[in-house]
């Protein structure tokens, strides 16, 4: 059994140090990224799956749905094939057309409800769900891959392994929309159903079964195409697909708008981290269950491709830093007291802050008997953090500026690069942007997403007030920092709330919001193809429905060992 090491003995990463875009932008998935939860707990509670129909003709065209049934509940994912032409294929949150749409049902759909989400789930946006979905999501294929993949299985052989790696994925999805958008039901509906508890499940359960309509898809074409010859994939290989995602701006305000939960996400992880590093003797099995992991993780950099030159350079070291750490090895580093706390102050020393924080998933992967019940504490309540405590002094809102956001203080704000850029949501979409705020005239659009500029103007605003007035009194006069005092009360309790860098500063990267919030994800593979979207892989190397009884979901999370 593994014994629960003393907290006091450690503290956890400090804020300002964790929570800089950099930093966040090299987060790695982990035992609480939330697509290891969901299958940790779909397998623990003995899921049963089944595909109920399958009603897609030669040419792929049709519907299929996929029930997932637990001890409590079933749910549908309900699957509709389109005949996309080429000139139509877009990853682009404006497009209007997609080779695959799919809905999540709460509990198994009828025929009139199949009937009811063709007229609208493959419209998409333009089309209007019920309470009785849960998720609304499309997907378009990697054309050159899929077409490789069916016509390999076609003649009756097994794909090349190089291409399936270096692209992940048979199909990706360009949105995945839950939480009431479009109709859907809204989270208050499924929030309380304990299959459900963390982030983001029911998002992700949809694309773990989408990930297995994809390969049934490829192997139902294959053999459409060529029905005497025709196989289907290797287990082998079929473990190397999952499910493409592209996301863009859209994503990245997110970690701003909702601070308590970012909060949640973080202050787990940290204390996961915490506790590994307060071990204080490591035994043979977990050292030897680590060493494999980082064997494997180094297998999984060098099958990381990009073409962007900020995230080549950072796999490039990442790649570097797993040379150093195996060096260090042999030195046997892990047989001295409190072995793991040792490795990290080395890694901080030696290691990039990718390899850092690759290590950091990789130290706590052993020890998932003390550390997975963390994943239950990764959501939380945020209408509990709204309310404003009018009765706090302005001399207490000083200190917790000057405590917390010291770093934004030192920033000029009258200079053009600080305040560079500006977010704003477009009216074609309603969907976040980011503009170029002395090129463009979109200043009356602003989103109050610059919260150390605003916390800055908000202090120099306090020093003219008598230190023993409320901040009641402050707001009633100045309600344009409603939203800073808010943020205030809230980092005061939930030091990780807060992104510990300028987000309008002309070197903001957004990417790096949207690779910390995907790793929370499960993603990996994180692809940028600008500064402002990228590109990832979801599920690779998980099992499929019809293996999750049989496999552990937490052994798949890196490729596995070369065979010698």
């Amino acid at each position: 059994m593994q014994t629960q090491p003393d907290l006091s003995a450690l503290n956890l990463r400090p804020a300002n140090e964790v929570m800089r875009l950099k930093r966040m932008g090299s987060f790695h998935q982990s035992r609480l990224s939330f697509m290891r939860v969901l299958l940790r707990r779909l397998k623990n509670e003995n899921w049963q799956f089944s595909r109920p129909i399958w009603q897609v003709n030669a040419d792929g065209v049709g519907v299929a749905t996929y029930q997932a049934t637990g001890p409590r509940r079933s749910y549908t994912l309900v699957a509709f094939a389109h005949d996309l032409p080429d000139e139509k294929r877009s990853d682009r949150v404006i497009a209007e057309a997609w080779d695959s749409t799919f809905t999540l049902f709460d509990g198994i759909p009828n025929k009139a409800d199949i009937e009811r989400l063709s007229q609208n789930v493959p419209l998409q946006e333009a089309g209007r769900i019920s309470d009785s979905e849960f998720v609304l999501a499309r997907a378009n294929r990697s054309v050159r891959l899929f077409e490789y993949v069916i016509d390999c299985l076609a003649k009756g052989e097994q794909p090349d392994q190089e291409p399936i790696e270096s692209t992940g994925y048979l199909m990706r999805t360009s949105a995945v929309y839950g939480s009431a958008k479009f109709g859907a039901a809204d989270r208050q509906t499924w929030a309380d159903r304990p299959e459900f508890v963390g982030s983001f499940q029911p998002e992700l359960l949809t694309v773990w079964l989408i990930r297995a309509f994809t390969i049934d898809l490829v192997e139902h074409l294959a053999k459409a195409r060529a029905p005497k010859t025709a196989t289907t994939l290797a287990p082998e290989l079929r473990h190397r697909f999952g499910v493409g995602n592209s996301t863009g701006l859209g994503m990245a305000p997110f970690l701003l708008n909702h601070p308590a939960l970012i909060h949640a996400w973080v202050n787990a992880r940290e204390t996961a981290l915490a506790q590994v590093r307060a071990i204080d003797k490591a035994n043979a099995e977990d050292i030897e269950q680590f060493e494999q992991l980082v064997q494997r993780a180094q297998i999984n950099a060098k099958n990381w491709v990009t073409q962007h030159p900020y995230q080549t350079e950072k796999i490039t070291q990442l790649q570097a830093d797993f040379d150093k750490l195996l060096t260090h090895f042999t030195s046997d580093p892990l047989a001295q007291e409190k072995p793991w706390n040792a490795l990290y102050l080395w890694a901080e020393q030696h290691l990039s802050l990718e390899g850092q924080e690759q290590l950091v998933s990789l130290i706590i992967e052993p020890y998932g008997e003390m550390i997975d019940q963390l994943s239950n504490t990764m959501c939380c309540d945020e209408a509990e953090q709204f309310c404003i405590s009018g009765a706090m002094t302005i001399k207490r809102l000083q200190n917790i500026i000057e405590q917390k956001y010291g770093w934004a203080l030192d920033i000029d704000f009258d200079g053009k690069q600080a305040c560079a850029r500006i977010w704003y949501v477009s009216e074609e979409k309603l969907e976040p942007r980011l503009g170029e705020r002395h090129e463009e005239s979109i200043a009356n659009y602003e989103q109050a997403l610059a919260p150390a500029r605003d916390i800055k103007l908000a202090y120099e605003a306090l020093q003219t007030w008598d230190k023993e007035q409320s901040c009641a009194q402050f707001l009633m006069r100045h309600p344009e920092y409603r939203h800073v005092v808010r943020r205030l009360q809230l980092v005061e309790k939930l030091p990780y709330a807060e992104v510990c860098d300028n987000t309008i500063a002309h070197d903001m990267l957004p990417i790096d919001l949207l690779r910390c919030k995907l790793s929370f994800f499960g993603a990996t593979h994180f692809d940028p193809r600008s500064d402002r979207w990228v590109r990832i892989t979801m599920f690779q190397g998980a099992p499929f429905p019809h293996e999750l009884a049989d496999i552990d979901p937490d052994d798949c999370a890196y490729p596995p060992l070369q065979s010698t």
